[in-house]
């Protein structure tokens, strides 16, 4: 009674002594100790391995330090439905890196491409989860058959890549290209530290690894063209097949194995397209104080290795002569001063480019001098 009066006494006198009363307050629930899920699980498949990695939760769902390794439970589930089926179990510390590996069962490595879900499922000592992570899907099935007899033509538009086409049934198959560039810029002897180091005038380096996936509607395709090299270089060609597969939005990829590589070295040893649009036009030079002459113009060529042309004349049937300087004709005209009244003259242009290669003559183009 003495304690009810003086707490009595204390709530009469003012709020703020009841909290000094030491009433109990009211009971809070036990923590369970549920390790919050796995958000970020990832998964790959190499062949018949699969590989997972995610990241442990350092926190249980009431926002408490986990203290103790975490029981982490490994499942698989095929389609949309079903359970999910055991793959193995570990333990990981609160916070650290996870991983887990397994070779896929027989049964998941046969028949055709599809889809299979990972999960993992973090459980207290009780055995008890706040629920599983988030789906991480690879495709279950039998791999891509290997590319075989790959090969490699060098052509003026690009490196031309053929294979030997293997009917893959109905399964939606690309090809990957992979291509290491072998004579990196920085490496080459006779350039200069700061073009190595990517100086004002130095060209955007060419990345080292590059791949190109190559697609056929409706079959697996057997042939590409690579146009995105540089002359000069030496690369090195790996192929795969990959079965791809549409899952909510998403493509899924399996890989076939990597062929033997294939090296191919890129030597520019063809000449410039052959020009077009070659006119000619006999100029009266009378009323300028000079003498005629025949005008050429032609289509410019827009090759990014060009040098440069070489302008031909003849008279009747007589032979082809350079009538252009020794020094390349830079731009897509050239004045021939050198005629007389009253002939004809048949004209042929070529193009050279920066390696020397000359491409053949341009269609003719005849124009008669007027007489005096």
């Amino acid at each position: 009674m003495n304690w009810v009066r003086r707490c009595a006494g204390l709530v009469l006198g003012g709020g703020l002594a009841v909290a000094g009363c030491g009433m109990p307050g009211a009971p809070l629930p036990p923590s369970l100790n549920l390790p919050n899920p796995v958000t970020d699980l990832v998964a790959s498949r190499t062949g018949d391995q699969i590989r997972l990695t995610w990241t442990m939760p350092k926190n249980n769902t009431d926002k408490l330090l986990l203290k103790d390794k975490v029981e982490v439970r490994v499942c698989r589930r095929e389609g949309a439905a079903g359970q999910c089926a055991e793959a193995g179990e570990l333990e990981v510390a609160p916070g650290a890196a996870g991983s887990f590996s397994e070779t896929l069962p027989e049964g998941l490595r046969q028949g055709v491409a599809r889809p299979l879900s990972y999960y993992v499922e973090l459980r207290n000592s009780s055995g008890r989860s706040a629920g599983l992570s988030n789906a991480a899907d690879v495709l279950a099935g039998e791999a891509p058959g290997p590319v075989t007899g790959l090969e490699a033509e060098v052509r003026k538009a690009g490196v031309v890549l053929r294979w030997s086409a293997v009917d893959q049934g109905s399964a939606a198959t690309a090809v990957r290209l992979r291509r290491r560039l072998l004579t990196p810029q920085a490496e080459k002897k006779g350039v200069g530290k700061n073009e190595a180091m990517g100086g004002v005038l130095a060209p955007a380096p060419e990345a080292v690894e590059q791949n190109l996936l190559v697609e056929a509607e409706g079959k697996t395709p057997d042939r590409a063209l690579d146009k995105d090299i540089q002359f000069g270089e030496a690369y090195e060609y790996r192929a795969q097949r990959v079965a791809r597969v549409e899952v909510d939005g998403e493509t899924l990829e399996l890989d076939g194995a990597l062929s033997e590589p294939l090296r191919v070295e890129v030597r520019d040893v063809f000449p410039p397209a052959v020009p077009t649009g070659l006119a000619a036009v006999a100029v009266d030079g009378s009323e300028s104080g000079g003498g005629a002459a025949i005008d050429l113009s032609w289509q410019p060529d827009t090759e990014t290795d060009l040098a440069g042309y070489i302008v031909y004349r003849r008279e009747g049937n007589g032979d082809w002569l350079r009538i252009s300087p020794a020094q390349l004709v830079v731009g897509p005209a050239f004045h021939d001063a050198h005629v007389e009244a009253g002939h004809s003259y048949s004209y042929a242009v070529s193009a050279i480019d920066q390696t020397g290669h000359e491409s053949g003559r341009s269609g003719e183009a005849e124009e008669t001098v007027p007489g005096p």
